[in-house]
């Protein structure tokens, strides 16, 4: 049946189609929802990579493979007399000779099996980048000005795995019976910085461009400079987490408030020269990571008092549920210190560190873009 005319419309006259808008921007709203689908496949991985060397690191596994081979590396023992050669590698280095000579090859492949999946787990993460930024690229799905974002993503996770070995082979000779903690501390906080770009590029993402660009004109300058301080000094007590976790620090006095008995740790310089107290003292490196910790709270409190001068709600709802993460935090800290930090605690500590970090992260987004709420509320 033809569609009905207008009585107005002249005999004969050919109506034009008319023209369909907003296609441009749905190719756009398209292109950024693939990307981020693809950068949130990449956070899960960051996080679990952060898990599983977590608990590489608390099962002392992060020695039992002496070689970095990035390619050939993916295969493990397939034999017997493999796996005889790989134990006869790590008998040779301090962990084994001054620590581990009980260890049968039963209890080798126990540790080995942990650090493999902790490296594979680290060649999925560079495979699915890989795939994905060509893959688009290829596709010619990356929206402008992308290309050098994720490019850095990228270099970042190459780094990652250069500093991954050599956090390992400061554990390979001498007396070192671990890896060096300021090493594991330079890892670890690599892994953050990794997850805190990806976190900032999905909240970019999960607005449209143009939005971005009118909510950074009502960025609050102040607000927005107390998140900045608040992520760094976070960020400096995930590095002090490293340097406890690195030395064991955390199982060294289990007393709380107090610390071995008195306000101060027992024999704080022990060590020569004195700077090696600051990383390898227990009682010292645990000290200053509580103390760290109290500042990091009060700081926090500040910055939710300082949010609640934003006029945006969403952005004091943000910085509150930070803080509250911050509290928690706080809280299983103390917690870890005086259960002596079994693993199951300890790896929970760490994961809602990684939860906190991006909290806090997200806090910062919405004091840099802030939502625009009408008075009514929408």
């Amino acid at each position: 049946m033809s569609d009905k005319r207008s009585i107005f419309e002249e005999v004969g006259e050919v109506r034009k189609p008319q023209a369909q808008t907003g296609v441009i921007d749905r190719a756009r709203r398209g292109s950024r929802g693939l990307l981020r689908g693809w950068l949130i496949l990449l956070f899960a991985l960051v996080v679990a990579m952060i898990a599983v060397g977590g608990l590489t690191r608390l099962t002392d596994s992060g020695l039992s493979i002496t070689e970095w081979r990035p390619l050939t590396g993916a295969m493990p023992p397939l034999s017997e007399a493999a796996w005889q050669a790989e134990f006869e590698k790590y008998r040779q280095i301090p962990e084994f000779q001054l620590q581990n000579a009980w260890m049968t090859l039963a209890d080798f492949k126990a540790i080995y099996w942990w650090e493999w999946g902790h490296r594979q787990l680290g060649r999925v993460i560079g495979l699915v980048w890989a795939l994905g930024f060509f893959g688009l690229w290829a596709a010619r799905r990356i929206p402008t000005g992308w290309h050098s974002r994720l490019l850095l993503i990228g270099g970042l996770g190459g780094l990652q795995g250069a500093v991954g070995w050599w956090m390992v082979s400061s554990g390979l000779d001498g007396s070192m019976l671990d890896v060096a903690s300021y090493r594991l501390a330079v890892h670890l906080g690599l892994a953050f910085i990794i997850l805190g770009f990806i976190t900032w590029f999905v909240l970019q993402l999960g607005r449209e461009e143009r939005d971005l660009m009118q909510a950074r004109r009502l960025r609050e300058t102040r607000v927005f400079g107390v998140a900045t301080g608040w992520m760094h000094f976070a960020f400096l007590q995930i590095l002090l987490g490293a340097l406890v976790a690195g030395i064991d620090a955390g199982r060294s006095f289990s007393d709380w408030p107090t610390i071995g008995g008195g306000w101060l740790p027992p024999d704080p310089w022990l060590l020569e020269p004195a700077w090696r107290n600051l990383l390898e003292n227990p009682g010292l490196v645990q000290f200053i990571h509580r103390m760290s910790g109290y500042a990091l709270f009060l700081y926090a409190i500040f910055a939710l008092l300082r949010s609640r001068r934003s006029v945006h709600r969403s952005t004091r709802a943000a910085f509150t549920l930070a803080f509250i993460g911050l509290s928690a935090q706080v809280v299983l800290g103390i917690y870890t210190v005086v259960t002596g930090a079994p693993w199951q605690v300890a790896i929970v500590h760490q994961l809602l560190a990684v939860l906190t970090w991006v909290l806090i992260l997200r806090a910062r987004f919405y004091a840099a873009y802030p939502v625009v709420t009408s008075i009514r509320g929408t």
